[in-house]
Parts: C-alpha cells; sequence; structure tokens
C-alpha cells in the first residue's frame, strides 16, 4: 500500500523552476513570489463524485475540469493563473485512476502555466477535490462585478445550456440523437475557460461575471452589485445547433438561461467603448442585451414583448 508522501510524489509532484515559486510541493507550506505591482486573486471550488459530476465521469475529465471551473473565475476578474493547491479525498488508492486523473490535470495546467504548489491527500467516503487557484492583475486592470452602469451593452462569450443539457441526456431526462449527444457532452465535461477573453477585457468592460450557476443566476450577482437591471433579448442568445433543435421541439429556455456548468464570461461594456471591443475581439462574443435602471431581468421574447425573468435562480447548492 503507498504511503500518502509516496502518492503525491508520483502523481502530483512535478519539477518547477519558475522563479516565483521560491517553495512548492515538498514543504510544510508554499512560499511564492508575488510581484509588488501585482495584486494576488484567489479562488477555491470543491468538486464531489454524485454531486458536481456523475460516478462514471472519466478520471482525465474529472482532472481536467477540477482546475478548468477555478480558470473560469479567475477570468473573470481579468487575472493571469500562476499557482495551484491541490486537496483530494479518495475512498481508495486506485492508480489507474490518480494517473488518468492527473493527466487531464496536467494537460490543462500547461496550457496556462499553472504550477502546482502544495496540497492535501486523504482517505474518506467518496471522491471529494478542493482546488485553490491563484493568479495576478494590476490593480487598476482588475474586473469586477460591480461596475456596470446604465446603458451598457451585455455579452456573453459563447453558447449557453449545453452542460446543463447533457446532464439531462445522461438522467434520461433528455433524448438526443448520437451525434448532440457528443457535442454537449464536451462542453459537460472539457469546458474552455475563457482566460485570455478575460485579460483582453481589461480597460474595457466595465463589469464581468463567470457563468457557472446560470447566464440568470449569475448575471443578477453582477446587477446586485452595480445597482442595476438588465434587458435580455432571447433571440440574440448563442446557441448551439442542438439546444435550437431542443428550443424549437419543447418551447423551453430553461438550459440556456438557468441549467448553468457553462463557464463563458458574461460581461458589461460601456457604449463609448463598443469600437475598441469589435476591433479586439470582433465576433467572438455576442451581444445579448443591455443595462438598464429598473431592477431585475426583462427578457425580450423573439416573437415580440417583455416578460420579467422569475427564474429559480440557477443551481443551488443547499437546494
Amino acid at each position: 500500500m503507498e504511503s500518502e508522501f509516496s502518492l503525491i510524489a508520483r502523481y502530483f509532484e512535478r519539477p518547477c523552476h519558475d522563479a516565483d515559486v521560491i517553495a512548492g510541493i515538498g514543504d510544510d507550506a508554499a512560499i511564492l513570489a508575488v510581484p509588488a505591482d501585482k495584486r494576488l486573486v484567489v479562488t477555491t471550488d470543491t468538486l464531489i463524485a454524485g454531486v458536481h459530476f456523475p460516478h462514471d465521469t472519466l478520471p482525465a475529465d474529472i482532472g481536467y475540469k477540477t482546475l478548468a471551473v477555478s480558470l473560469s473565475d479567475i477570468a473573470a476578474m481579468g487575472a493571469v493563473p500562476r499557482w495551484a493547491t491541490l486537496s483530494i479525498t479518495l475512498p481508495e488508492v486506485n492508480t489507474v485512476w490518480l494517473s488518468a486523473f492527473t493527466d487531464g490535470l496536467f494537460s490543462l495546467a500547461d496550457q496556462y502555466n499553472v504550477r502546482l504548489v502544495g496540497g492535501d491527500t486523504t482517505r474518506g467516503q467518496v471522491v471529494s477535490i478542493t482546488l485553490q487557484l491563484m493568479g495576478l492583475v494590476s490593480e487598476n486592470q482588475v474586473l469586477r462585478r460591480s461596475g456596470a452602469q446604465v446603458g451598457d451593452y451585455l455579452y456573453v462569450s459563447g453558447c449557453l445550456g449545453d452542460a446543463g443539457l447533457a446532464l439531462a441526456a445522461l438522467s434520461g431526462t433528455v433524448t438526443l440523437s448520437e451525434k448532440d449527444r457528443e457535442e454537449v457532452m464536451v462542453m459537460l465535461n472539457r469546458p474552455s475557460p475563457r482566460v485570455h477573453l478575460g485579460q483582453q477585457l481589461c480597460g474595457i468592460a466595465s463589469a464581468a461575471i463567470d457563468i457557472s450557476d446560470g447566464l440568470c443566476a449569475d448575471l443578477q450577482h453582477l446587477l446586485s452589485a452595480s445597482h442595476v437591471g438588465a434587458v435580455l433579448d432571447l433571440a440574440k442568445l448563442p446557441l448551439s445547433l442542438s439546444m435550437k433543435q431542443y428550443i424549437q421541439q419543447q418551447q423551453s429556455w430553461h438550459f440556456p438561461l438557468a441549467a448553468g456548468d457553462d463557464y463563458e464570461l458574461c460581461f458589461t461594456v460601456p457604449e463609448e467603448r463598443q469600437n475598441e471591443l469589435s476591433r479586439t475581439l470582433g465576433k467572438t462574443v455576442y451581444c445579448i442585451g443591455r443595462i438598464v435602471q429598473s431592477d431585475g431581468i426583462q427578457l425580450r421574447l423573439p416573437e415580440g414583448g417583455y416578460v420579467m425573468y422569475k427564474g429559480s435562480g440557477g443551481y443551488n447548492h443547499f437546494s
């Protein structure tokens, strides 16, 4: 039976020669050098088997998503991801599972130059994974939820609802073709955190948030922090072909509005910055509405007319 320390050395410890990592894995705690002209951005996410991912999810996909969800938070702040710590609880030592998990984790970490600098391993009843991610941002460049102003345009970074549709297909509440199922499963298991987009939005966007609990739920957090409301144009929501077909068949907007697990960015841009946004990002982001004075979210229907959004508020960990 391998010890905790041999597991760490075998699966999680990697050579690191970064000058800003003074001490990493192998000491009692990590020591990191934060540049004087930067601010440290820190986020923590926990994923539990059977709650945040199905029990039969491939371990490589779990490893990838463990980091992806935290990268999305860092992206929403406009920061550059740098260091991570990982605590993982396992019912038993499974070397095949651990090898695949770390392959998925490090494939994404290497893509964004993230160094794993510490953590913990322990034994428990279910797989539970907590990752803390740290990043750096200039003080005058940080994105917040609280900067949206009346008249700002409202944007999202990509297609909405596919991860929720994938979960519904897995549970059997929705039936999809094999092709559609494969396409939406990628969005559930391998989301693309918008790290570079977040950095590009610094100085352009007035407010930003990542969409993890559902578009309307997370948008409402941004609106509340900024003390404004929004008009959301349903006809302008970016949707995959699978999602468009589902909405046409079921006449339901639940998945793009409230399902969550999208890990796109939702952000606002002042009118005077529209041209700069267009020059910087072109058609890679989607304008879906406008910030208004009145509270709440008004939905502009494709057939015309408006209704107030009265959804359940998105994913709730304790509901």
